[in-house]
């Protein structure tokens, strides 16, 4: 099983990204294999959609379940379409979030926030 997390270095130790469509990179987590495979987020930059661009990211990667602090109504759209499921993140890296979902104690995320369609976070 594939699992992607949004995060802010191509590390494992490295902590969440708070934001998951401007995240800077996406590490793929294979549970089986224990691999980790880091990849660009390209649409961290864009003015709008991002979240939209990050969730196809996520599809294309084949990708089974998404560990974010929050995800907005429309990536969620793309990602529940592709049947992925979204948990929330409870721990700072991304290496205890894994571990945390293996052992089973991350919860589905429940809160999907409207996005920010075009605003940026400062």
């Amino acid at each position: 099983m594939k699992i992607a997390i949004p995060v802010n270095e191509k590390n494992i130790e490295t902590n969440v990204c708070a934001s998951f469509g401007r995240s800077p990179y996406f590490l793929i987590y294979d549970i089986e294999t224990q691999e980790s495979n880091f990849i660009d987020n390209f649409a961290a930059s864009d003015v709008g959609g991002a979240g939209i661009k990050a969730a196809q990211i996520i599809v294309d990667n084949e990708v089974e379940a998404l560990l974010t602090p929050r995800c907005g109504e429309k990536a969620a759209e793309v990602l529940n379409s592709a049947d992925i499921k979204i948990f929330k993140t409870v721990y700072p890296s991304a290496k205890e979030n894994i571990q945390g979902f293996i052992d089973k104690k991350l919860n589905l995320l429940d809160e999907i926030h409207a996005g920010f369609h075009g605003h940026n976070e400062n």
